[in-house]
């Protein structure tokens, strides 16, 4: 597996820990996109992979039937709007909205050739660098070299998928650090929102379990969307997401 392609998702996840402000265990909050505009507000931000040359998904804050949403709109893109935390109790329940209006049709999670989302809304997790599986380590020690910034070793990413089965847990097909659990495929809810609540610690332990039997801090969460590998268009919304203790 060549190593810039293993490195890509640790790439992305070390940039959540730039500039990231404490928060306390009891205020676990995600910023509300409370305004319209072409930019969601701090600490929401956009950021891709090093080096970017192809273009950024893009991302904005829009009102759509009654309601605040972030617009997701990936054209041959990659990005991700990011909310970083500095800590964050080892229990939390994240809830969100979301609808696709087009779908990665060509997507196919289980290749690097189809690894596309037309959204995905992940949880990022700082697991101890000794629990990481030993190449995995390396490589990872090798992203680190990389940065200035710690990085996150485990991210569990929520997707709204086109044909795999609903319930479907597995790797990314870049590296073993991020895992993905569908849930939502297929065309019948396209263009109709719906609503997601998830434990994430319950999420973590079924994805990372084999690795560690204690969850560790969650230091961020982002929505994203890419349509690099397949060359295509989606767009999607994501409204209301809230991270709670």
């Amino acid at each position: 597996m060549p190593i810039r392609l293993s490195l890509r998702c640790l790439f992305v996840m070390a940039c959540l820990a730039a500039a990231a402000p404490v928060l306390a265990a009891d205020a676990n909050l995600l910023t509300p996109f409370t305004e319209s505009g072409p930019d969601a507000p701090p600490p929401w931000h956009v950021i891709g992979l090093p080096g970017q040359t192809k273009p950024y998904t893009r991302f904005s804050v829009v009102e759509l039937d009654g309601r605040k949403a972030l617009r997701v709109e990936a054209e041959e893109s990659y990005g991700n709007l990011a909310h970083p935390l500095r800590s964050a109790a080892p229990s939390a329940t994240l809830s969100w909205q979301w609808r696709v209006d087009v779908p990665a049709a060509a997507a196919d999670l289980r290749t690097k050739q189809g690894d596309d989302t037309a959204v995905k809304v992940c949880v990022f997790f700082d697991m101890p660098l000794d629990q990481v599986p030993f190449v995995e380590r390396q490589l990872h020690k090798i992203a680190q070299s990389k940065s200035t910034e710690p990085l996150p070793t485990a991210t569990v990413c929520y997707v709204w998928d086109t044909n795999l089965p609903v319930g479907t847990a597995l790797d990314n097909a870049f590296t073993r650090r991020m895992r993905y659990i569908v849930l939502e495929s297929g065309p019948a809810r396209l263009r109709q929102w719906k609503s997601e609540r998830r434990d994430v610690i319950a999420d973590f332990t079924k994805l990372f379990g084999d690795e560690s039997a204690k969850v560790p801090p969650i230091i961020g969460v982002a929505v994203g969307a890419d349509a690099d590998n397949t060359r295509t268009r989606t767009l999607s919304y994501v409204a209301n997401i809230v991270l709670q203790p």
